[in-house]
């Protein structure tokens, strides 16, 4: 789903003014004074002192002695530090987005599939090394049995294991599954997979079926509302609007729990779809909305081609089921992260749609803790144990210097994300001066190029089937 197609030297062009607001090299810096929301549990911990060194942070405690030529920030006991967020599920690819993400406090993106090579080769590296302004990116290649979807086709095991080689020459992170796989092909690409050491995420495929998936060593759904489509549904039955049994909840969470498996907690991508089927005018409220000024011209023209106004499910019921499905999963501590398919679905934009999210898990009944912690612990737990690297989601002695600070507690309000006082990435620290300034350039630029000639856009559902 590639909706962008500036190059990075194009962008090095555009936003000079961004590079110079706030990206300049790391050096060591002392939060003083703060409230630390550390999310290994629910708690905050008062006056405290944070040292960050290059991209990580090495000590944190009381009254603990600033650093010699450290940059100091004071929270004057009033603001709260928290571990920056997580979309583990996006399909942004241009620099603009990257930059919005960033400006909303999200230091960490997982991209999901259909991005254009370049992306991949240049403009992550880039990124990555604090080169351009945006999270830390991870990237995956997505496969498919058949191009109705724009996956990579493989149609058979032979295909499946050179795709799997294919992938990692080309730098990605995971390889990412969709539905028309064939059994034999899912079971040599995830054994290839597993050879290579590259995981495989994804979506449930229909022939194959997320217990198997998961038993051959699949770590992610990318959905929660996969488990509609080929856990309770039966093979060769189609499946209806009506939500499944309640009681069977519970052996969804014990699959999930029996494979250590992450799943995606959508929520919000869901509801939003569920919104706007058969209303026609819910696409231009969203495109109406302060924060659409930041979605790119593309992007725009692709919500306005959306054919979800034009479907006649009725999926109100399924919604109240997934918001009870992932409480569930929520209250059992399956790996939940959060994912947002910005922005191909409408009304998703990129970051700001991440706290919208955020605020859909809380309606559905999630405490704040257990929110954000699918936006922070949960992801930095998952790319752990399947990437490894400098961990990350917590803030803690040890952990990539991946922070928000805010000037209210986002356990008392998940709001207060949606305002950071100031941002840093890998240790790269934005203020508000300098997040206020990468707003402005994006905003304006997109300004001037909203009347600009734009690509034909095939749009891509790949969220409703």
């Amino acid at each position: 789903m590639r909706f962008f197609g500036l190059g990075l030297s194009i962008w090095a062009c555009l936003c000079s003014a961004i590079a110079s607001a706030g990206d300049g090299p790391k050096q060591s810096t002392a939060f003083v004074h703060l409230n630390v929301i550390p999310m290994d549990r629910e708690r905050v911990i008062s006056d405290q002192t944070v040292i960050v060194e290059d991209d990580m942070i090495v000590a944190m405690g009381h009254g603990l002695e600033v650093p010699d030529g450290a940059r100091v920030i004071d929270g004057r006991k009033t603001a709260y530090l928290s571990p920056g967020l997580a979309d583990m599920h996006t399909h942004s690819e241009s620099p603009d987005d990257l930059a919005i993400y960033l400006v909303n406090g999200v230091t960490t993106l997982l991209h999901m599939g259909g991005a254009a090579a370049g992306f991949v080769a240049n403009t992550v590296p880039a990124v990555n090394r604090g080169e351009i302004p945006g999270p830390r990116v991870y990237t995956s290649f997505k496969v498919d049995g058949s191009g109705a979807y724009n996956g990579f086709v493989i149609r058979s095991p032979a295909e499946a294991r050179a795709i799997v080689g294919l992938a990692k020459t080309n730098g990605y992170d995971f390889l990412k599954v969709y539905v028309g796989l064939t059994p034999d092909t899912f079971s040599a690409l995830a054994g290839e997979a597993q050879h290579l050491g590259i995981p495989v995420v994804g979506h449930g495929a229909y022939a194959v079926r997320i217990e198997r998936q998961l038993a051959e060593g699949q770590v992610l759904i990318a959905h929660a509302e996969e488990f509609f489509y080929t856990f309770f549904t039966p093979p060769g039955v189609e499946e209806t609007d009506t939500p499944p049994d309640r009681g069977r909840i519970a052996s969804a969470v014990a699959l999930a729990k029996r494979y250590n498996a992450a799943v995606t907690a959508d929520v919000g991508t869901y509801a939003a779809i569920t919104r706007q089927i058969g209303r026609p005018g819910e696409v231009a409220k969203y495109l109406a909305r302060p924060d659409a000024v930041y979605l790119s011209p593309q992007a725009s023209q692709a919500w306005q081609m959306s054919g979800y106004a034009r479907k006649t499910a009725k999926l109100g019921p399924k919604l109240a089921f997934l918001r009870q499905l992932v409480k569930a999963m929520a209250d059992a501590d399956v790996e939940l992260v959060l994912g947002t398919d910005a922005p191909t679905i409408p009304g998703i934009p990129p970051g700001f749609g991440l706290h919208d999210s955020l605020a859909e898990l809380e309606a559905s009944g999630l405490t704040r803790f257990q929110s954000l912690a699918t936006a922070t612990r949960s992801p930095g737990q998952f790319i752990r144990r399947t990437k490894g690297g400098i961990p990350f989601g917590l803030v803690a002695p040890g952990y990539r210097a991946d922070l928000i600070l805010s000037n209210d507690n986002p356990l008392a309000t998940l709001a207060a994300l949606r305002t950071p006082v100031g941002v840093m990435v890998g240790g790269r620290w934005r203020d508000a001066t300098a997040l206020q300034t990468i707003t402005r350039d994006v905003r304006e630029r997109l300004r001037r190029t909203s009347n600009a000639p734009c690509a034909k856009v095939t749009p891509v559902y790949e969220d409703l089937r």
